[in-house]
């Protein structure tokens, strides 16, 4: 009974996203209130030791178009060579009379909340764009945003991401699948129909008085982000997604970085969760609201049942096996068939809305072994979620022009996907030997993920340990 609850809870999350892809094919996407005005705005660009790519986020933005008063604050809390960088480029953007301050705090307290603080309170501007380090605004990015904000109830305006360096490896190709249905699919279905959705921690604009009225940045939650935009769209704030402004950026090249990234997304989601979905649940809210942030807010709760599933199909398997409920594995087959054909269709709408020709199969196949094996991880950021309120942000490190995967600490020995992998691969020739071939797909999608995660993070280690030398 316990695997089927897991099982059933896993498909209902995956069902999902059908739902979301069925909603974002019948919306368009709705008319909106601009005007070409421009008040004063403040740039934004948090930075904690960004050597390989501080320089070029500068340049992109010196290049930024706007007609009305413009400043720009890099709020730079690095302890390495990134403020010396820095200072070169801000004093050539100076002689280029350019607005520009460089900000340098005397602790690094409340991470990037506490940065974005910091500058927000030195800033008499009505509204704040927010770049991180791995990106490049088009020179364009604010005229095209800025004039949404005729709206008087309008809070936040959101851009549409897209990747520098999508066709570096197999892994960066599913995280920019991944992150196209993110925007393309799931933002855009929750934005054109009056649901709530997230400034995603950059390529945004932000109006001061929304900021205010929901309570400032805060570090309580490591998606301070997220938290900062549930809360003012619970306050009344409407929020702006725009599909047509795209603004590139890096992804983790390595898979350590990829695995932070990660882990920070989905413990600060479930901080979230624990802080606002209460107030949500009590607000005089539409039932269709609540219910699509009870999905949003604790989606990657899907990680931890993936291990779980993980631990019980086996077992799961042999009790039917011995008991001879081989008709069991009718309902395994339709649950599983649903949920993947959900999950893939969400990705090949993703694609599709972000104006790209449908993914290769082994491409789109590599999601489902690439979520499995990345689920311990993410497993234990949920439950540190669960249980603990802000922690240590550490940044994803980023290679910039470089042709090398760039690590900022040693990358950890994958024991529990090593473990977990070559137990599969044990029980898939156990289970062939026996001709139990109707288990062998179902164990080889636990098999090849934590396989694929394992090879690449001793790879890496490996890698790491070289260059050390």
């Amino acid at each position: 009974m316990l695997y089927y609850a897991v099982l059933g809870a896993l498909a209902v999350y995956s069902l999902h996203r059908f739902y979301l892809v069925r909603l974002r094919r019948r919306t368009p996407e709705p008319p909106r209130v601009t005007r070409d005005e421009f008040p004063p705005l403040t740039i934004q660009l948090p930075l904690f030791n960004e050597p390989n790519v501080a320089a070029r986020l500068l340049d992109a933005v010196a290049r930024i178009e706007y007609p009305g008063a413009l400043d720009i604050q890099v709020l730079d809390d690095s302890t390495d060579d990134t403020p010396r960088i820095v200072a070169e480029r801000v004093a050539a953007m100076r002689e280029r009379g350019i607005r520009v301050e460089h900000m340098r705090r005397a602790s690094r307290d409340g991470y990037k909340a506490g940065a974005l603080a910091h500058g927000m309170a030195r800033s008499d501007a009505q509204l704040f764009a927010v770049f991180d380090a791995d990106f490049v605004p088009p020179p364009d990015v604010l005229l095209r945003m800025v004039p949404h904000f005729a709206d008087p109830r309008a809070g936040m305006v959101q851009a549409r991401w897209t990747h520098l360096n999508r066709e570096r490896s197999l892994l960066t190709r599913v995280q920019a699948l991944f992150l196209d249905a993110h925007f393309a699919v799931e933002s855009a279905a929750r934005n054109f129909t009056g649901r709530f959705f997230n400034f995603n921690g950059t390529a945004g604009v932000w109006r001061r008085a929304a900021i205010e009225e929901a309570g400032g940045w805060s570090a309580s939650t490591l998606t301070e982000d997220l938290d900062l935009s549930y809360r003012a769209q619970l306050a009344g704030w409407e929020f702006v997604f725009l599909t047509d402004v795209e603004v590139a950026a890096e992804l983790p090249a390595a898979l350590s970085g990829f695995q932070e990234q990660q882990h920070r997304w989905a413990k600060g989601s479930i901080q979230t969760a624990r802080k606002v979905l209460p107030a949500i649940a009590r607000a005089d809210l539409r039932s269709f609201v609540k219910t699509e942030a009870a999905f949003h807010l604790t989606n990657n709760s899907a990680y931890l049942l993936s291990v779980l599933l993980a631990l019980l199909i086996v077992p799961a398997m042999l009790i039917r096996h011995r008991h001879e409920l081989l008709w069991s594995f009718v309902i395994d087959l339709v649950v599983y068939a649903a949920s993947t054909a959900s999950v893939l269709s969400f990705y090949v709408e993703g694609q599709r809305r972000a104006g790209r020709a449908r993914p290769p199969l082994r491409e789109l196949l590599a999601v489902l072994p690439v979520g499995v094996g990345m689920s311990i991880r993410n497993a234990s950021a949920v439950l540190e979620g669960l249980m603990e309120t802000g922690g240590h942000f550490r940044r994803t490190p980023k290679e910039g022009d470089g042709a090398r995967a760039v690590f900022e600490r040693k990358p950890r020995i994958p024991w529990g996907e090593l473990v977990l992998a070559l137990f599969f691969c044990g029980v898939i020739i156990a289970f062939s030997g026996t001709r139990q071939w109707l288990s062998v797909p179902f164990l080889a999608i636990f098999a090849s993920g934590y396989g694929y995660v394992a090879a690449m993070a001793l790879g890496e280690r490996l890698s790491y340990l070289r260059s050390a030398s």
